[in-house]
């Protein structure tokens, strides 16, 4: 079958590249929120999860998803921070499918933001990125 916009195919690195600055504000301000709002929420998430010491966990995943975050919005190391949200992402949703309880988002949000690192590790960044493939 025909492309309907043939035309539009020209701009297919526009397609990673918006997927890859939404993904990284979205990560972004939910890294920040393990700082702030949510924090104890999140505690208690990785306590019931046994994973210990919670606190520090925490703050490690809020800070890998800020500078990964970072890293997406300007197309520096894209597919490695993807790979990263693929695993991280891959565990939340997992998380979130044994033991709806837990975490706040519901699966939904999961099985987007996972797709989308997906997309990312296995397309690249895609248009005005410093790590266009040569």
């Amino acid at each position: 079958m025909l492309n309907p916009f043939p035309e539009l195919l020209s701009y297919s690195l526009m397609g990673p590249f918006i997927l890859r600055v939404v993904l990284g504000i979205i990560i972004a301000e939910t890294g920040y929120l393990k700082f702030r709002s949510e924090r104890a929420r999140w505690i208690m998430s990785f306590e019931a999860l046994h994973l210990k010491p919670a606190n520090i966990l925490v703050s490690i995943l809020g800070l890998i998803e800020i500078i990964g975050a970072i890293g997406l919005i300007l197309g520096l190391y894209t597919q490695i921070a993807a790979l990263v949200f693929v695993i991280v992402y891959g565990f939340e949703l997992y998380a979130e499918y044994k033991e709806e309880q837990v975490l706040k988002r519901d699966l939904v949000f999961y099985i987007l933001m996972f797709s989308i690192a997906l997309s990312l590790l296995l397309t690249g960044a895609g248009a005005y990125a410093y790590d266009i493939p040569l």
